[in-house]
């Protein structure tokens, strides 16, 4: 919309400085213009239409840093004894002919609760760009890669799928998975890293999500043995070991001296978080998902407090119930009372932009940055934690400065 507009609200809530009240946001062309008290940005902008939402928030719009698009079409898998078991059935139930069922199921959940922009690991990445580069979700594409074992002679056919730009528009930025060190070998990695150094493209593994990926890496033993033996078939011996664990492959990879984004870290001892903490890496937590599983408590707040940007992800429908992220963000709420609001939904705005290397376009309300809101009605005096206190979904969403 090209008419310059106005939000007013009760509250805004801008993450990169502290909560406004009785405050609006000036946009135009779908960027923000000026954010600040809603009696000095209405008179500084006679000329633009106003929108009074009352007793409301106004956040940016949430970015879900980790999840599957394309397995949205998939209801939560019944437990299984352990990921590896998880991925076998996973794949009895994956299918290229769902693809559009489940891109627009997945887009259709994000934008009823509030999300406007995604880190979408996608496998099947060729169909799915096409359905999500066009909008009205903000997505950055990371192209999936497993090669391993006897599948390792792919490598190059995957990788140039995975990279392939030809589908990037204004909505959709291309990206790259190597999908984690008992899916994907050395090689394959430096491949990955060599990519998305070279051209300043977003990077995303998932690394330390159990503890048999150790067991796995050191022995080649294990319930990914298994995975590779039953499940895919494709077993060799050729495929390497690494004793040392997979935070400290990463490492010696390289890929925490870039701004790679690690999905889950459900293990790490204290050195491996003194690794983390000396690097430029993120690391995605997903709540409802490690609940599902049964890890150990997530060391998501010792992370932070070293410095280490953790974000919030869903995962996919295959191991939450849906893809409402602020349904993390209550989860928690109840494991840690506490960390403040404001700190939880940085989580799922500013700290995830970082981590799908969008801080500079999303994650704030802040000006240049694109106009992506969400609002929640409220009547409270602390309307950040009325949010994450009882259930409810976002009452309006903009992006791009339109009304969704």
């Amino acid at each position: 919309m090209s008419q310059k507009q106005i939000i007013k609200s009760a509250w805004i809530a801008p993450i990169d400085q502290p909560i406004l009240r009785d405050a609006a946001v000036a946009f135009q062309h779908g960027k923000i213009l000026a954010i600040g008290a809603a009696k000095i940005i209405i008179e500084a902008n006679p000329d633009a239409e106003v929108h009074d939402l009352g007793e409301s928030i106004l956040l940016p719009g949430l970015v879900n840093a980790h999840t599957n698009l394309e397995l949205s079409h998939i209801t939560r898998i019944s437990p299984q004894k352990n990921l590896a078991e998880w991925i076998i059935e996973l794949m009895k139930q994956t299918s290229s002919t769902a693809i559009e069922i489940s891109i627009d199921s997945g887009v259709k959940q994000c934008l009823k609760f509030g999300v406007t922009s995604v880190g979408d690991i996608s496998k099947q990445c060729n169909l799915t760009r096409p359905l999500l580069r066009n909008g009205p979700l903000r997505v950055v594409s990371y192209g999936e890669i497993q090669a391993m074992a006897q599948r390792r002679k792919l490598l190059d056919e995957r990788f140039a799928v995975a990279t392939d730009t030809s589908q990037e528009s204004q909505w959709l930025r291309v990206g790259v998975s190597p999908h984690a060190p008992y899916t994907v070998e050395a090689e394959g990695y430096e491949k990955c890293l060599q990519f998305a150094k070279q051209y300043r493209r977003p990077l995303a593994t998932h690394l330390a999500e159990t503890d048999h990926e150790k067991i796995f890496l050191a022995d080649l033993a294990g319930p990914f043995r298994h995975l590779w033996e039953a499940g895919v078939n494709a077993w060799d011996d050729a495929v390497p070991k690494f004793t040392a664990g997979p935070i400290e492959f990463a490492r010696e990879i390289g890929l925490l001296d870039y701004p790679t984004l690690l999905a889950h870290v459900n293990y790490c001892d204290d050195g491996e978080l003194e690794i983390l903490s000396r690097g430029q890496a993120s690391v995605v937590y997903c709540p409802r998902t490690h609940a599902y599983f049964g890890h150990p408590p997530h060391r998501w707040r010792e992370m932070m407090s070293r410095g280490i940007n953790v974000a919030v992800g869903t995962d996919s429908c295959a191991s939450s119930p849906d893809l409402n992220l602020v349904d993390d963000l209550r989860l928690l709420r109840k494991i840690a009372p506490d960390v403040s609001a404001h700190t939880l939904w940085e989580m799922a705005t500013i700290r995830a932009a970082r981590a799908i290397m969008m801080q500079d376009q999303v994650g704030s309300i802040t000006s240049g940055k694109f106009a992506d809101f969400v609002s929640f009605a409220t009547d409270s005096n602390d309307p950040l934690e009325d949010i994450v206190q009882r259930e409810q979904f976002s009452a309006s969403l903009w992006i791009n400065g339109v009304k969704i």
